[in-house]
């Protein structure tokens, strides 16, 4: 039985200028599309453009930027979040993403690719967990967490001791495997919420 590769979304979170967030996020991609169960979008932030004002409940008509991004994150069947540590927490640009939008998170699972200092970016993915179970998500426990990140990559993007993070990397793109197959499998026998 032949089964469509899974669609999983890799957001870039940063939008800040000099960011080293595409670095991390393509040796990701590089490493993941070996995989021939899953098939990836980027999605940088930094060229989606959102608003970084949320709406009012009264508003009817979303921005255009916000409706354009809308049907590539309901097409995807999990997430990986590529995101820095800015002041112990993740960025703005990021929560403003999330808060965007909710159908299109829900019952999905999040995956997390951290960079930073000392933490690697850990507080920001332990800040991330309470808000997408606030939009009916679901966090994979294992996380590829660059610390020092900018010590760790080449002048061409690659990791300078790989095997830990390439590993770390299957580990993760397994789990976001398990899960996001799971979901996508009871979403089709019965929607979310319904």
């Amino acid at each position: 039985m032949s089964v469509d590769p899974l669609k999983i979304a890799v957001i870039v979170g940063s939008t800040r200028k000099g960011r080293f967030g595409r670095v991390v996020a393509d040796w990701f991609v590089g490493e993941a599309q070996q995989r021939d169960d899953m098939k990836f979008d980027v999605i940088d932030l930094a060229e989606v453009d959102l608003p970084a004002t949320l709406p009012d409940f009264t508003d009817e008509q979303e921005p255009e930027a916000v409706q354009t991004l809308a049907p590539r994150l309901a097409a995807a069947d999990g997430f990986v979040l590529v995101t820095p540590e800015y002041n112990h927490s993740y960025p703005a640009s990021l929560k403003t993403a999330i808060d965007w939008y909710l159908k299109e998170w829900q019952a999905k699972p999040f995956a997390f690719v951290s960079y930073g200092g000392v933490s690697g970016g850990l507080r920001s993915v332990e800040h991330l967990r309470p808000v997408l179970s606030e939009v009916h998500a679901t966090s994979i426990r294992d996380t590829v967490s660059f610390h020092g990140a900018w010590e760790r990559f080449d002048e061409n993007g690659q990791p300078r001791d790989p095997d830990g993070c390439n590993t770390a990397a299957k580990s993760l793109l397994d789990q976001l495997s398990w899960w996001a197959t799971a979901l996508r499998t009871a979403r089709n026998e019965r929607p979310y919420g319904a």
